[in-house]
């Protein structure tokens, strides 16, 4: 279900139950962009398309899946576009074409091609763990999670979260798991890892498939290298890359946890609730060992006394203008 995790404490309660979250995101329910729109976002069901709930409840924690959608009008047919027309003009009219025209230009191209554009969507999916006070987010990177966190924020109107800060810095950590070989017991050190020199940042070593315990890696670790993603295993639960902002990259459940669910006679809808339940209680048990060692919640960052998101009406469902700049291309 989810192949990376991006932590979000919660700085108070949560607030909401599952009702109460369902009618906020119906009012941000995603549509496809319009004829003049690069950008559209809203809340699609988690369950997929053969379901219309945007909220999927299960051990105390609220899966929902915010949608995206671009047009993909590459900057470099717009300017190729651009120059021809500016050229007829030039030779039409036997004259220059200034700034402010090509501006102009531009806008019209842009106008034209738009409509014509392919379209491009891309799912995320989140949960908020209401019992441990965490935001798990499906991304895979920081922009991607925080336009996610950005549009549920404006969806309830507030949403007091912020990554984690940890007391122990995870390089240093890390390191000295290598380096000592002083994992905690219920960790095991995996086959790759990223090393950077401290004195150096543009100095970055990548391995995979190696033996981290070697003679080879422990040598850059003892001229300054430090370790800024480490491959692990979980007390045969759970694997992952953990990375030094505390995310996890390349998750994968245990074969043992996937056997639970191993039965072909589940429906799809029933077979997600029980990959969600599975995955949900072990991240939040191993968000717990991980706060345990490294002190996720710094000092003035636990939850305090409950303060209820205001009930106030939401904002109506809103789309990301159209631009006379192109959006940008992305692989």
């Amino acid at each position: 279900m989810f192949k990376n995790v991006r932590l979000y404490r919660l700085g108070r309660p949560f607030g909401l139950d599952a009702d109460a979250l369902e009618a906020r995101l119906d009012e941000r329910r995603f549509r496809p962009c319009g004829p003049l729109e690069t950008t559209t976002m809203g809340w699609s069901a988690p369950l997929g398309d053969g379901s219309t709930a945007l909220v999927h409840a299960v051990s105390g924690c609220f899966l929902i899946c915010a949608r995206k959608q671009e047009r993909l009008l590459p900057s470099a047919a717009v300017a190729e576009a651009l120059e021809e027309r500016v050229n007829d003009l030039e030779t039409a009219e036997a004259r220059d074409v200034g700034r402010a025209e090509r501006r102009r230009l531009r806008e019209q191209i842009m106008a034209e091609m738009l409509p014509r554009a392919f379209t491009r969507s891309r799912r995320t999916l989140l949960y908020v763990d209401t019992e441990a006070g965490w935001l798990v987010v499906d991304a895979g990177s920081d922009r991607q999670a925080e336009d996610v966190i950005s549009l549920l924020r404006e969806t309830i109107e507030t949403l007091p979260a912020r990554p984690p800060a940890p007391r122990m810095e995870p390089p240093k950590v890390m390191t000295g798991w290598l380096l000592n070989g002083d994992a905690p017991s219920d960790f095991q050190i995996g086959d790759a890892c990223e090393l950077r020199d401290v004195s150096d940042t543009a100095s970055l070593i990548r391995c995979r498939g190696q033996d981290l315990g070697s003679e080879e890696i422990l040598a850059h670790l003892r001229v300054g290298k430090q370790v800024l993603k480490l491959a692990l295993s979980w007390d045969e639960r759970l694997d992952f890359v953990l990375a030094e902002d505390m995310s996890l990259k390349r998750l994968r459940v245990g074969d043992a946890l996937l056997n639970e669910i191993d039965d072909g006679d589940l429906e799809p809808a029933a077979r997600m609730d029980a990959e969600l339940a599975i995955l949900a209680l072990q991240l939040r048990e191993l968000i717990a060992r991980l706060d345990a060692i490294f002190g996720l919640v710094g000092d003035g960052d636990a939850g305090g006394t409950p303060d209820p998101i205001p009930q106030t009406e939401p904002a109506p469902a809103v789309s990301v203008p159209s631009s006379a700049e192109p959006p940008p291309w992305v692989e």
